[in-house]
């Protein structure tokens, strides 16, 4: 076909969808559909911020617990395993790659064991609700790299004697103390009265749209967390080693000492867990493996409908056009010609039915973006319109090929 030839099929099949705008309609509404799944999907955002996250985290910081807390849930012989303590915290910052280790206790649910609890905490006249209490030792602003967004994280000595400050999240300052600095403010949890030393700049979250929880909280050192929650002696230890490269002779390290402190014997396995951000990561992937392709498997079902819709108007369209098919042969025109005219009049239907579709979906993903950080991305933009355009060329072959093998005389006599 000429270019010409080309200009003229499109321009005729951009004729018939405005002419049988209902039917044409309902013809590209599965293309529309699949298009617009595959542009509007949030996991391609999603990954970049957990990503963001998990690099925020360090790559050279392991966290260690008593049993798994990602991926699985807890056994029952998980659960009742002998707790890490603080001296274990103390002897692992002897270990030659280790740089920094901190030990830290959170406030929880004891009607849900290894499930975070919160409480309020009050200050300036105002009231914070679902606040997380930590206890933490001064070493946890240089493992988790936290930004003080005013102050000073409490130092060694405040450890030593117990003293009553506290280190407040972004959140937890803004809403107890409004439009004013909280550095020197008293503020009161589990009834008892903190001076505020520190205040933290936003963390990072996952997912946008609301509030981030790691936003709101109260740091305490440990010594004065064991007043405030004495029953709480379950840690958490986080600590930083030396170089990303040494991670596998980190963890043997690590788990020598553990086994050995916590008296495990040779043929026993570990009563401990041992985790790096790496365990975050998998995790997510294998999340949004699932998710992606239960998207997939649901664009590849509207655009296999799709399909069938536009392969039925085609063969409508060409018993209805039998007589023009025929007068076109009988002046000259060749099958091949034919059934390039058609097999483009499919393409075609199904291109605009992709341009919708991404129109769409690219609203919604940029819609989506105040809600979770999604990113419209522009390889899945052409992704999504090849295959509409691939879908009419592979549904309009027979119609097209029906319509180029019409006999002639036939086809004029056709009524």
């Amino acid at each position: 076909m000429t270019p010409g030839d080309v200009q003229e099929t499109v321009a005729m099949a951009l004729t018939t969808l405005r002419e049988n705008k209902l039917r044409s309609g309902l013809t590209i509404l599965g293309i529309v559909i699949g298009v617009m799944t595959v542009i509007s999907s949030v996991v391609n955002g999603l990954n970049e911020s957990v990503e963001g996250l998990v690099q925020s985290l360090g790559s050279n910081v392991l966290f260690v617990f008593r049993f798994p807390v990602f991926g699985q849930r807890p056994t029952t012989e998980m659960l009742t395993r002998k707790q890490l303590t603080y001296d274990d915290a103390q002897a692992m910052r002897e270990l030659p790659h280790v740089v920094a280790v901190s030990p830290a206790l959170q406030f929880t649910d004891n009607s849900a064991p290894g499930r975070s609890g919160t409480t309020s905490i009050k200050g300036g006249g105002n009231k914070m609700q679902s606040t997380i209490l930590t206890g933490n030792t001064p070493d946890e602003k240089d493992v988790t790299d936290l930004n003080m967004r005013e102050g000073r994280f409490f130092t060694q000595t405040d450890q030593d004697r117990a003293a009553r400050v506290a280190v407040l999240g972004y959140d937890t300052a803004n809403q107890l103390f409004p439009g004013q600095s909280a550095i020197g403010k008293e503020v009161e949890a589990t009834g008892m009265l903190f001076t505020v030393v520190g205040v933290l700049e936003k963390q990072k979250s996952a997912f946008g749209g609301g509030a981030n929880p790691q936003d709101n909280q109260a740091y305490f050192p440990i010594s004065t967390f064991h007043y405030m929650h004495p029953e709480q002696l379950d840690y958490w230890i986080s600590l930083k080693y030396d170089d990303p490269k040494n991670l596998p002779l980190v963890q043997d390290e690590l788990t020598e000492l553990l086994r050995r402190r916590r008296k495990v014997h040779n043929e026993a396995p570990d009563n401990f867990a041992i985790f790096g951000t790496d365990t975050l990561t998998r995790l997510w992937n294998n999340i949004t493996s699932g998710l992606f392709l239960l998207l997939f498997s649901l664009s590849s079902v509207a655009l296999l409908v799709g399909g069938v819709g536009v392969m039925n108007i085609m063969l409508v369209s060409v018993t209805e056009r039998t007589r023009e098919i025929g007068i076109r042969k009988a002046i000259g025109a060749t099958k091949k010609t034919i059934l390039a005219q058609f097999t483009l009049e499919a393409i075609t239907l199904c291109a605009v039915g992709g341009l919708i579709g991404v129109s769409i979906g690219s609203a919604i993903g940029f819609g989506l973006h105040f809600v979770f950080p999604s990113i419209v991305s522009p390889l899945w933009v052409i992704v999504g319109f090849v295959s509409a355009c691939s879908i009419g060329l592979i549904f309009g072959i027979y119609p097209a090929w029906k319509a180029a093998n019409l006999d002639p005389i036939e086809a004029l006599r056709y009524e």
